[in-house]
């Protein structure tokens, strides 16, 4: 982890852990580059890197932690989380952001808050990137997504909403395009 890395994590994270519930709260842990906390690798849609990096069991449910990056240039449909916010830190490229009727364009170094109940998507914009993103609180979603990483590749509209709104979340729109 370069120092970048390092102040992203803690930015991000460091507020929000509370305590652990998978172990003592005085031991540290390391999470590999480019591997998720299981010392495994997951992907969204099969398609980019999707690590939990943090996981609510190591936060008593506070949050989830994620690094997420990847070449290719696609993001989720326009959607509502009904029981999480969400912080999101730029490591690397460009991303573009619509939250509600509001557009943001973010750099390395940016970080945006999106608020629960507010319909939101993002879309790369670089040809490679890399964020980290939280949930607060973790709520379904490491179980959402291991839903989606079972399928080792994108899945059916059909099959993602129905997913979506079994994790507490709702599609309410399509994906941003370049």
């Amino acid at each position: 982890m370069n120092r970048k890395q390092f102040i992203a994590t803690g930015i991000v994270a460091l507020p929000l852990v509370k305590g652990t519930a998978a172990g003592d709260p005085k031991k540290p842990f390391v999470v590999a580059a480019n591997k998720n906390r299981n010392d495994g690798v997951s992907y969204f849609h099969g398609q980019n890197l999707n690590n939990l990096k943090i996981s609510k069991k190591d936060t008593d449910g506070s949050i989830s932690m994620y690094e997420y990056g990847g070449i290719e240039k696609i993001g989720p449909p326009l959607h509502v989380h009904f029981k999480q916010d969400e912080i999101f830190y730029i490591v690397e490229g460009e991303y573009r952001f619509v939250v509600g009727n509001e557009t943001h364009v973010l750099h390395e170094g940016d970080s945006i808050f999106l608020p629960r109940n507010i319909p939101h998507t993002w879309l790369q914009l670089s040809d490679i990137g890399k964020m980290i993103y939280t949930l607060n609180p973790a709520g379904t979603f490491e179980e959402f997504f291991d839903k989606l990483d079972a399928h080792k590749g994108p899945v059916s509209p059909e099959e993602f909403d129905k997913i979506t709104l079994a994790h507490d979340m709702k599609n309410v729109g399509p994906p941003l395009t370049l």
